[in-house]
């Protein structure tokens, strides 16, 4: 199952966009043998300024058609590391072709999006921004691999 992180704004270097190159590496390699990946990032510019509603439009282009979409919000679902890798796995074994996270801009995602996704996970009630949201993702999903894969990475 491929995955998909499709995000408002545009990463550049530092010390985030190295977290998140890290850990999509590592979730590709240990993802791989079990039926995930690779792990790849969409990110829209919304350049005109459409606030939500045009970041969502955007989202949406960059969405593949029936991909799970799962929307990473502060209302959403907060879960332990396996249980998302539980979730993961469960999507694959359904035999779903790809999963769609999505990660709005400043605002959030617009309700309209919102409404559409088969998931809503969240991070905790914090707000995070945008940037970090994506690195602590990309961790998520390769623990997430770790732990299908039986690996010693994530500890209970």
């Amino acid at each position: 199952m491929r995955v998909r992180i499709c995000a408002v704004g545009r990463m550049k270097s530092g010390p985030e966009r190295a977290l998140v190159d890290d850990y999509t590496t590592r979730f590709d390699r240990t993802g791989r043998a079990l039926g995930l990946g690779p792990l790849t990032i969409s990110e829209v510019d919304d350049r005109k300024g459409g606030g939500m509603a045009g970041e969502a439009a955007l989202l949406d282009r960059a969405i593949p058609n029936g991909a799970v979409i799962c929307a990473m919000d502060e209302r959403g679902r907060e879960m332990t590391s396996p249980d998302f890798a539980a979730m993961l796995a469960g999507w694959r074994d359904q035999g779903r072709s790809e999963v769609a996270f999505v990660i709005g801009g400043a605002d959030g995602i617009d309700p309209a999006l919102r409404a559409r996704t088969d998931a809503m996970l969240s991070f905790g009630p914090m707000v995070w921004p945008h940037m970090l949201v994506r690195a602590m993702l990309t961790e998520q999903l390769y623990r997430a691999a770790s732990i299908l894969a039986g690996s010693p990475y994530h500890r209970v």
